[in-house]
C-alpha cells in the first residue's frame, strides 16, 4: 500500500494510516482462526522402555509442527499431527517409537487436556 501526497489531509493520512493498521493486524487475525497447537496433541503420553513405565508430557510444538514430548532421566521424544512418533538421542523409545496419534489413543498411551 502506498500513501504519498503532495498535500496532506486529516482524512487522506487518516485513510492511510487505517490501511497500514489493517495490513499490519491481518496476519494474526489468521494465526487466531486456526486449532490452539495445544489442543491438537495429547497433554501425556506413556511408554514402555527396558520393563519400566515413563510419562511422557509436552513440552513444546514447533512452528513445523513437531511436538516434542519430555520424561524423566533427559529422556524424549517427537510426534506430528500424521507421522510417528519418534525418540530423540537413542535407538530406544520402548512402546511409543513407530506409533501415530490415533494408535496411542486407541492403545490408552495418550491423555487429551478436556475443558
Amino acid at each position: 500500500m502506498r500513501c504519498l501526497f503532495r498535500q496532506r489531509s486529516n482524512a487522506a493520512v487518516t485513510t492511510c494510516i487505517a490501511g497500514l493498521l489493517s495490513l499490519v493486524t491481518f496476519p494474526f487475525a489468521i494465526v487466531q482462526a486456526h486449532d490452539e497447537p495445544f489442543e491438537q496433541f495429547p497433554l501425556v503420553i506413556q511408554c514402555k522402555s527396558n520393563e519400566t513405565y515413563h510419562t511422557f508430557y509436552l513440552s513444546r510444538i514447533s512452528q513445523d509442527g513437531i511436538a516434542t514430548y519430555r520424561a524423566s532421566e533427559r529422556i524424549a521424544g517427537t510426534i506430528t499431527l500424521d507421522g510417528k512418533a519418534k525418540a530423540i538421542g537413542g535407538e530406544g523409545g520402548g512402546t511409543c517409537v513407530g506409533k501415530t496419534l490415533t494408535e496411542l489413543r486407541a492403545s490408552h498411551q495418550a491423555y487429551d487436556l478436556k475443558r
